[in-house]
């Protein structure tokens, strides 16, 4: 494996997909995709031309935005979901990351 390969992680969040596309992916119309844009619900990345381009993550996200509609939660009430979900992630990495440096810490110090 070269190491201009890209983690899969990465690969997820590459926008590679235009809207025509996505929209048929996430079984949304593109104009939707659009007003998800612009409500701040998914955010893609842009091309030079400042075209959308939706990564598979973008997609995942589409679809479940879709599904808390379906749910009958309003786009505000999503967005918060969004927020929070993303700050527990956050939360849960940096509690990793402090684990770490504790185990470190106990190797060091037993």
């Amino acid at each position: 494996m070269s190491d201009d390969k890209m983690n899969p992680e990465e690969d997820e969040a590459t926008g590679l997909y235009v809207i025509s596309v996505a929209a048929e992916l996430s079984g949304l119309h593109p104009q939707t995709l659009r007003q998800y844009d612009r409500l701040g619900l998914v955010s893609p990345s842009r091309s030079e031309g400042r075209g959308r381009r939706y990564s598979l993550r973008d997609i995942a996200s589409l679809r479940m935005v879709q599904r808390l509609v379906g749910e009958g939660i309003n786009h505000a009430g999503i967005k918060h979901i969004i927020e929070l979900e993303s700050a527990m992630a956050n939360m849960a990495m940096e509690v990793a990351r402090l684990r770490i440096e504790v185990d470190a810490l106990l190797k060091e110090n037993p």
